[in-house]
């Protein structure tokens, strides 16, 4: 693979976000994958909020968010189907304010995916949003995937076999967060403005259709159904 991050102006809130890409990527061709900082989708919905005080932002975490624990770092939250810090809620490279992320981020994605498509002239185009996620266990934040359009995230390798021959039989390899994680160490997490990077030969399977369900899984089955329990993440929290 390849991958390029692109230096931009700073985008300004309600700006066309698709307009701002063509502006900034001088190429995108057939099998590209083009990551995009949730950020960007962020300040494009109009999602920002001034920045007021801690209970404001603990409010809107506990709003934003279908599940909330408050730890001694931050808030451990569940949103759209997936684990992260305060609910999205960014205060970094926002210039006083508050991003919050959309709901609905895949409509967004397919969203910019069908505006590049057009004017690139494409058919085979991926669209990842990426956002910073924290791994258990594991210090600093990698890039994750928030969203994505154009291509199968999630590749099923059940029933092949490994070197020795031997069956798989749990095995499901995650392209989409890969990728994510691959793009974000190019794009940075500081005052660097590469808030866009492309990949070529991405090994993804191109779809018209994304399933966004098939990234998802049910949180009593995941593995860390127990530690869930305890924080009280596992169950929908009472508004």
């Amino acid at each position: 693979m390849q991958l390029t991050a692109y230096r931009t102006a700073v985008f300004k809130e309600a700006e066309d976000l698709p307009s701002f890409i063509r502006r900034h990527v001088p190429m995108l061709k057939e099998g590209d994958v083009l990551v995009v900082s949730s950020k960007l989708v962020c300040l494009w919905k109009g999602l920002s909020v001034p920045y007021q005080s801690r209970k404001q932002k603990e409010a809107l975490i506990r709003r934003e968010s279908d599940a909330a624990l408050k730890t001694k770092l931050a808030w451990l939250t569940v949103k759209s189907g997936m684990v992260m810090t305060n609910a999205g809620i960014d205060e970094s490279n926002a210039n006083g304010k508050l991003l919050l992320l959309p709901r609905d981020l895949y409509a967004c994605a397919g969203q910019i995916r069908r505006a590049l498509c057009r004017a690139y002239g494409l058919k085979k185009l991926g669209v990842i949003i990426t956002d910073s996620m924290i791994l258990p266990l594991r210090a600093g934040v990698i890039g994750a995937a928030a969203a994505y359009a154009g291509f199968k995230g999630v590749r099923d390798e059940r029933g092949k076999k490994d070197i020795f021959g031997k069956k798989l039989e749990m095995t499901f390899v995650n392209l989409a967060d890969a990728l994510a994680a691959a793009a974000a160490v190019n794009m940075g997490e500081r005052n660097e403005r590469r808030p866009l990077c492309r990949i070529e030969g991405a090994p993804v399977k191109f779809v018209s259709k994304t399933n966004a369900a098939e990234i998802s899984y049910p949180p009593e089955q995941d593995l860390y159904a127990p530690l869930f329990k305890a924080g009280r993440l596992i169950q929908r929290r009472k508004k």
